[in-house]
């Protein structure tokens, strides 16, 4: 009897051992993991991709990683494919080396890295994040397999990216601004031009076009201190006049300009911040963190929301150029403060709809089904760039205050931020009626 006790206990010390390791491994591949998002993330900011052009990195970035990881849970997870517009993929070899966490990293880097400019520094990060694999414990032959795993993965991504009209968009005439009164025309400081005028034209991958949720027009431009179109622009000047604190502190947090141009005299000098999308893939990261959430559930999160917003921004980005909407600046400083200035540096693009309306309400949608609606979390994505944490009760919270800090920035109107809402919303639950991720 004393003999089956020793045996008893030494196996229970040995599976217990199993556990922990298994246990430790995943916990480090989700750390990886995070690591390896945010390093895409750095490089996005240092390129200076606009806001549409990081949302189609993280898109299929995340489609890869994705589809890679659920490769390792086939009866669990639901693929992709068929769900999302063109994407057919062929079964990839998995051997009992690859490691789940791994090879989803793997799949992730090398997308990012065909997609960004910075090539080199992506490969730089990620010969860090394999460094650290290695003092982990994970074997040669674990990391090999792994990345092989991924990068047949990530061609098959690469190639059915080459079908969505992003290319054909590189070659189109440079947008020539409308000879219309009422009309966008580039702003102050650096007055560049306009940013991806063609964006509508890129297929979406779940909704059924561009214009799905094309929005009613805004009020008709008018200069008559009567008209709603400036009672609108009356609205934003002076809200900018007498903002609190609270609210300067709102807009600047979700400022999320990529690229804020200085000028001092005849010097003009840009720094670099996260673009919106950025912001929410940051969010999701501290969130899965926060609530501890598993590979599978966290790599759901990032691909659901990548895809929301990437919808996002080309329905938005189709109405920008069907309204061609002034902006305040250009509005307020003609015809009824010419001295005035917003505390946010406009975009160089048309006011309506509110790109950040749009994405924020269409990540929110995903966040509260994927978490919970009611999910309180620490926001800490702007700490680098000299702002406090917040805390949202919310995803919602968080969605509306990002929308309205647009009307405190002095760069929308209240009708682009509102049917910039209704559309990110209808975007959000569209991704969530037409892609399944769990059997």
């Amino acid at each position: 009897m004393k003999n089956i006790r020793l045996i008893l206990v030494f196996l229970s010390s040995i599976l217990g051992q199993q556990s922990f390791g298994k246990d430790t491994r995943e916990a480090f591949e989700r750390g990886l993991f995070h690591r390896a998002q945010d390093a895409l993330t750095r490089v996005i900011v240092s390129d200076i991709f606009s806001p549409p052009v990081a949302s189609r990195i993280y898109v299929y970035a995340h489609v890869a990683a994705y589809e890679t990881l659920i490769q390792f849970k086939p009866t669990a997870y639901q693929s992709m494919t068929g769900q999302l517009r063109g994407l057919s993929l062929s079964p990839i070899q998995k051997t009992s080396h690859a490691q789940a966490g791994l090879a989803a990293t793997e799949a992730l880097l090398v997308v990012g890295r065909s997609l960004v400019f910075s090539e080199q520094a992506l490969e730089e990060e990620a010969a860090l994040l394999w460094k650290q694999a290695q003092q982990q414990g994970y074997t040669t032959e674990e990391i090999r397999a792994s990345k092989v795993m991924g990068q047949q993965m990530a061609q098959q991504i690469m190639a059915w990216a080459g079908t969505d009209q992003y290319k054909q968009t590189r070659s189109l005439r440079r947008y020539t601004p409308l000879k219309k009164e009422g009309s966008w025309l580039p702003t102050p400081p650096g007055y560049l031009p306009a940013v991806e005028p063609y964006w509508g034209r890129i297929k979406p991958m779940v909704l059924d076009s561009s214009s799905q949720y094309h929005l009613s027009a805004p009020p008709a431009y008018s200069i008559s201190p009567e008209s709603a179109f400036y009672r609108s622009a009356q609205e934003v000047l002076q809200l900018g006049l007498n903002l609190t604190e609270e609210q300067r502190l709102i807009a600047n947090y979700w400022d999320c300009n990529p690229f804020f141009l200085h000028t001092q005299g005849h010097m003009n000098f840009g720094s670099k911040k996260l673009s919106p999308n950025g912001h929410w893939m940051s969010i999701v990261g501290q969130v899965a963190r926060q609530r501890n959430a598993d590979l599978y559930h966290t790599s759901a999160a990032y691909v659901l929301t990548a895809l929301a917003m990437f919808d996002g921004f080309i329905t938005c980005w189709q109405d920008k150029y069907v309204y061609h909407v002034i902006r305040p600046e250009t509005y307020i400083n003609a015809h009824i403060n010419e001295s005035w200035k917003p505390i946010l540096q406009t975009p160089p693009f048309p006011e309506y709809p509110s790109g950040h309306s749009v994405i924020s309400s269409a990540a929110a949608v995903i966040l509260n089904q994927v978490f919970g609606p009611q999910i309180a979390f620490h926001d800490s994505t702007e700490v680098p760039y000299g702002l406090p944490v917040r805390h949202f009760a919310s995803f919602t919270q968080a969605a509306q205050e990002a929308a309205i800090s647009r009307l405190y920035g002095g760069i929308h109107y209240r009708e682009a931020i509102e049917n910039g809402q209704k559309q990110g919303l209808a975007v959000g639950q569209a991704v969530l009626r037409k892609v399944k991720w769990k059997k």
